[in-house]
């Protein structure tokens, strides 16, 4: 036995990989299998689970009801699909200039600007939204920072009234998510020879073309990796929208946690998480796909 895997490499690579295996199985692998069989399932009135099939909680979730036409789940779901796509833009376009900045950094600085950008990943994820409320509400650090300055320079002042709303949350969406964005691209950036820029300049092209001809193009993994680490979790979020949006603004993740522990109907929840599921994986095929280009044109 021992001799075969002393030999066999096929065997040895196994048994490295099977500890990682038999994780991804218990805590990935049956929690889906589980979240599946029970969004065909249905409810009694007590909340307990019927294992009985039915697509009744997909088309629930659809609009379809015994009852009529009813669109509130699926306005929760485009609600969170749109702030997906506004996040992730945002995100790419505040990332983008700053991790070109630091990767252009003479490299004694690099590190500390690094540094800068993971420091807010130290504290809390909750703290760090609550400090947003303390910056957002109406008699909040913004508010009164620019009362001031409008009552310096004579001008008339109206609170702005962002918090609770759906733009808070946006804004909380995108300070969270900002440092998975710029990291990968800074990797990507970090990467291009200096003497790509140089041949560049030796063809007599100017800044935009070198950076739309060969910058861009060759940090394009980079910003799939970053959009994919963006997109997926923000769409799936609810703890933001929770605190910044006072719970009035619900988004997908919010109606699978009420699901599960408000209104005590699994099924339903589990349908909105498969829905959910799917519909990032279809997202996310089709932009590595179609954008994966970057990563053949890096690589050559």
């Amino acid at each position: 036995m021992f001799q075969l895997l002393r030999e066999n490499r096929r065997w040895q690579g196994f048994l490295l990989i099977l500890p990682a295996l038999l994780v991804l199985g218990v805590l990935l692998v049956l929690p889906l299998g589980l979240t599946i069989v029970t969004s065909f399932a249905q409810r009694d009135v007590d909340g307990n689970v019927i294992y009985s099939f039915t697509l009744g909680n997909y088309w629930r979730l659809l609009g379809f009801t015994a009852t009529g036409w009813d669109d509130l789940y699926l306005k929760i779901l485009l609600r969170s699909l749109a702030l997906a796509f506004q996040t992730t833009t945002i995100v790419l376009l505040l990332a983008y200039p700053l991790a070109y900045f630091i990767a252009r950094a003479p490299q004694r600085r690099r590190n500390l600007l690094l540094f800068l950008v993971l420091v807010p990943l130290w504290t809390n994820f909750v703290i760090r939204i609550y400090a947003w409320v303390m910056i957002l509400r109406s008699q909040g650090v913004l508010n009164t920072t620019l009362g001031a300055v409008a009552g310096l320079v004579g001008l008339p002042w109206q609170p702005l009234d962002l918090y609770p709303s759906q733009s808070a949350v946006l804004i909380g969406m995108v300070y969270e998510f900002l440092p998975f964005m710029i990291l990968p691209v800074y990797t990507s950036l970090e990467k291009i020879e200096p003497a790509l820029y140089e041949a560049a300049a030796d063809l007599h092209a100017n800044a935009l073309q070198t950076f739309w001809r060969v910058t861009l193009p060759l940090s394009m993994p980079g910003v799939i990796a970053g959009t994919i680490l963006t997109f997926v979790p923000v769409i799936g979020t609810f703890v933001v929208s929770d605190i910044l949006g006072g719970r009035q603004v619900i988004l997908v993740g919010n109606l699978v946690q009420r699901q599960f522990l408000d209104a005590r109907d699994p099924p339903f929840g589990s349908a909105a998480s498969i829905v959910l599921l799917g519909i990032t994986l279809v997202l996310t095929l089709y932009y590595t796909r179609r954008f994966g280009l970057g990563e053949e044109i890096a690589a050559g």
